[in-house]
């Protein structure tokens, strides 16, 4: 049975955040995006910690179910099971060997038992009240070892890899493999998350990510968001934290179906560039100028594409075809409301464009479903531009711009694009 996975996500707790995110809304987009296991996000802050007490109960399986309760009734788009993992994303800052590392890391327990283990070590660290996202000045090896003493099962993978400011190999504080980040306790790390500025495909350049299970997740910071990256599992029998645990270790190969991606110029550090001086680049235009903007003279943020390239270039390896999560399939997506927003000509955050999507869920299911499942035709009889769009959107018939510094890209799907 397939299940998709988002497990990187905040509450109303992290900054900049909405203040929907609290656990019915998360379930009830989770149903309306087709999500069947959402993240909970910042559970070691402890007003969180304790809504997710109040609003969870055990599903009997390392994972957690939304209180009946505490059910919102426009749920109903689509009837299978939400299961959450109780997730946390640390913002560690510290220097190793005279350098300022900033990495963001995911990590994860079966139960609150651990998590609760997890969040007293990290408290008589540092800072976990402020921000649902703590920043601690913890060595990302010492997390990942706080994790592992959290409980049998608990486990940590890196953040948004390849983002330049807050990753493990970002071009400004970042490493140059994740041994250099993890050191001794480097096997421990079997899993990557590869961010919304890159996807499969670029990540096959890299063949010293072979051995890792490459994850997406939405890291969404409201409720709309979830899903806009995801990850697939395909399991034979009933999910719980350990199948995916083993999916993504490879003890079940075939646990791992794939993932959900934006496409990767759509993300906000996708190509080089300045955005206070309105300066965007390609890695051959980046390596002209000496990496120097000029307009103001300053170093432009190198992006994700120009860091993987630069990263398979110093080790001089390239592989066509990994061993492990290389080889799964994906699909390069853009939100629903943005096709709506796009026929109409109307922002995504309009009436317009919200009444249609909500009547394609109503006649159809779940948002990804009518992304990636629905027979066209069936959607034609519901909306009939909607389904022309989602058409070219499955042929990868698409116009993009690509994000740099801070800037999202741009996806366009309309008849313009073909």
């Amino acid at each position: 049975m397939r299940y998709i996975a988002d497990l990187h996500i905040h509450s109303h707790f992290s900054m900049a955040t909405s203040s929907q995110l609290n656990i019915p809304n998360i379930d009830l987009w989770a149903r309306k995006k087709g999500i069947s296991i959402a993240g909970t996000g910042d559970a070691v802050h402890p007003g969180w910690m304790n809504e997710l007490k109040r609003d969870l109960v055990s599903a009997g399986n390392g994972l957690y179910k939304i209180r009946t309760e505490k059910s919102d009734p426009r749920s109903k788009v689509w009837d299978g099971e939400v299961y959450f993992m109780l997730t946390a994303e640390i913002s560690c800052i510290y220097k190793v060997q005279g350098a300022v590392r900033k990495v963001h890391n995911i990590i994860a327990a079966p139960s609150f038992a651990s998590m609760e283990k997890i969040q007293r070590k990290l408290g008589a660290l540092g800072n976990i009240i402020s921000d649902g996202r703590p920043i601690l000045g913890l060595d990302s090896r010492d997390l990942l070892d706080i994790t592992l003493e959290g409980g049998e099962g608990s486990f940590l993978f890196p953040a948004h890899i390849w983002t330049p400011w807050f990753s493990v190999l970002g071009s400004k504080s970042g490493f140059d493999t994740i041994e250099q980040c993890y050191r001794d306790l480097s096997d421990y790390v079997f899993a990557a998350e590869t961010g919304l500025s890159s996807d499969p495909e670029m990540n096959r350049k890299c063949s010293f990510l072979d051995k890792y299970a490459l994850v997406s997740n939405s890291d969404a910071h409201s409720p709309e968001n979830l899903g806009r990256e995801a990850t697939i599992f395909d399991f034979d029998a009933e999910v719980s934290f350990d199948s995916i645990v083993k999916a993504l270790k490879g003890d079940d190969p075939k646990g791992l179906w794939g993932t959900i991606e934006y496409f990767p110029q759509e993300g906000k550090y996708y190509l080089d560039g300045h955005r206070a001086c309105g300066v965007c680049w390609e890695p051959k235009e980046t390596k002209a100028h000496g990496g120097i903007c000029p307009v103001c003279g300053k170093k432009v943020t190198v992006g994700v594409l120009n860091r993987i390239c630069a990263l398979c270039e110093l080790r001089g390896e390239e592989s066509k075809s990994g061993t492990f999560s290389m080889e799964r399939p994906f699909h390069s997506l853009t939100g629903l409301k943005n096709i709506i927003s796009e026929i109409t000509g109307t922002k995504e955050t309009s009436k317009k464009v919200s009444l249609r999507y909500e009547n394609l869920l109503s006649e159809l299911g779940s948002e990804l479903s009518i992304l990636l499942d629905i027979p066209v035709n069936k959607i034609y009889d519901v909306d009939k531009d909607v389904s022309k769009s989602i058409q070219r959107l499955r042929n990868r018939q698409v116009y993009v711009r690509g994000g740099y510094d801070g800037v999202y890209g741009t996806v366009r799907v309309g008849s313009c694009c073909q």
